[in-house]
């Protein structure tokens, strides 16, 4: 399929050539950092909502002890990496792209929650507590040797880092694509995620805007575009909040018929972003009945 992918690409870029014309190659993301357009994101969120919303975050609620950066999830940032994904929040309705910041929102806030049952302000109120994934070592070096075209580098660890905890060497590699133009950039140094606050919420972003075979992207599931074939029908994986668990982590919290403890914040994340948006949560909240794409 790849090859068949390629050879129809050559074909039409020795046709372009042949016309007089080229095929502008895609830059990568950072060279459009400058990029002065507006996102959406403005339209519902603001500074104080922000504050309101993640008070406990990292760098407020927990000393930055990597950057020694006073707040490294800052709205300013959010607003800086959104501008670089217009896609985001631009498709549907207002309910809609309520619904699709809630579930962005409430997926960010479980992945580096720092919250407990009875944590002062509750629960929610924790969210973008953490930087980097508490659990590391070899055995979270989380390196897929079967995705020959992300090879993992020895000695370097691919566990959850940014606002999605962005996990696995095949997704640092092509989120490194996407953002320097070359895969070996976050290959060789995953902890580039850590440093830049600007790189860790565009990895998030484009990890909710982006395809990844046989997963649709978030953002296609929240926005009605993601259309489930039959064979998904019949695993359950039906549009709605359920289905960007599923994306994000499904091989664990999704198709056993009983929900673990962080799926059931992450749902109560959802409901809690949607109230605070004043808007319905939509159906398909519960991912617990569907089978986790690709099985």
């Amino acid at each position: 399929m790849k090859s068949a992918i390629y050879f129809s690409y050559f074909f039409w870029s020795l046709t372009f050539i042949a016309l007089g014309q080229t095929i502008e190659p895609i830059k990568p993301l950072k060279n459009n950092i400058d990029n002065r357009s507006k996102t959406r994101v403005s339209k519902y969120l603001n500074q104080k909502k922000w504050n309101d919303l993640f008070p406990k975050r990292y760098g407020i609620g927990i000393k930055d002890s990597l950057n020694n950066n006073p707040d490294f999830y800052s709205f300013k940032t959010l607003i800086l990496a959104a501008r670089l994904f217009p896609s985001f929040l631009s498709d549907g309705d207002d309910s809609t792209q309520k619904r699709e910041l809630a579930a962005f929102l409430a997926n960010i806030a479980q992945e580096t929650s720092g919250g407990w049952e009875n944590a002062p302000g509750g629960y929610f109120k924790w969210g973008l507590y953490f930087l980097e994934e508490r659990e590391v070592g070899f055995q979270y070096a989380y390196n897929d040797t079967s995705k020959k075209n992300y090879p993992g580098i020895e000695g370097k660890y691919y566990y959850g880092r940014g606002p999605k905890q962005l996990t696995w060497n095949y997704n640092y590699g092509q989120f490194s694509d996407a953002w320097y133009g070359s895969k070996d950039s976050l290959l060789e140094h995953p902890e580039f995620l850590s440093k830049d606050p600007l790189l860790s919420f565009a990895s998030a972003l484009w990890f909710w805007m982006t395809p990844q075979f046989p997963k649709p992207s978030c953002h296609d599931i929240m926005t009605g575009k993601w259309i489930p074939t039959p064979d998904d029908i019949q695993k359950g994986r039906l549009p709605g909040f359920g289905a960007t668990v599923n994306v994000i982590n499904g091989g664990v919290e999704c198709g056993s018929g009983a929900d673990i403890l962080k799926t059931k914040y992450r749902y109560q994340y959802y409901q809690y972003f949607c109230n605070y948006f004043h808007v319905s949560p939509g159906d398909n909240i519960n991912c617990s009945f569907q089978k986790p794409f690709g099985q």
